[in-house]
């Protein structure tokens, strides 16, 4: 009984660490994501009081022939008000070596969006996602982007 004690402790210890994602939703692309298709996703009512780390989750086939992903995120808070937000992701390596987890042809990656935010008004907020994908030398972006098979996000606690 002496001895499981400590081990008892430290399972109690490392199960609080790592609490998972609280919120989060994953939509399928079909075949092509289409440079005018946004994604729109809800976020539920969360604690005011907490901070949260908000990632967008990505999964990308072999078909991908892209290194990095261009995304336009948007959050629309309850009472009007809209953070815009350009970002760049890195998928594979200079070699063309899939960056993420996953075995075989599809690799999922979670990147960091939002660090340590609260939702502080009282309702729903709506986050989009679109694609953002220009060839090098072209301003028009890819019209129908290949290999991205799943965009979505997930908010778990941050620090206190």
């Amino acid at each position: 009984m002496r001895n499981s004690i400590p081990a008892i402790l430290l399972f109690m210890f490392l199960a609080s660490c790592n609490s998972g994602p609280i919120a989060g939703e994953m939509r399928s692309i079909t075949s092509t994501w289409n440079k005018d298709q946004v994604l729109e996703f809800q976020i539920p009512q969360l604690d005011s009081t907490r901070n949260y780390h908000v990632f967008l989750n990505v999964r990308n086939s072999n078909e991908y022939k892209f290194n990095n992903l261009f995304l336009i995120v948007a959050i629309d808070f309850p009472h009007g008000k809209t953070l815009t937000d350009t970002l760049e992701y890195r998928l594979a390596k200079p070699d063309g070596t899939w960056l993420g987890t996953g075995l075989g042809s599809v690799k999922e990656n979670k990147f960091w969006y939002k660090e340590n935010i609260t939702f502080k008004e009282k309702g729903i907020y709506k986050m989009t996602i679109s694609q953002a994908v220009r060839n090098n030398g072209e301003v028009d972006g890819v019209t129908n982007l290949v290999g991205i098979t799943d965009i979505g996000f997930s908010i778990e606690e941050g620090d206190k």
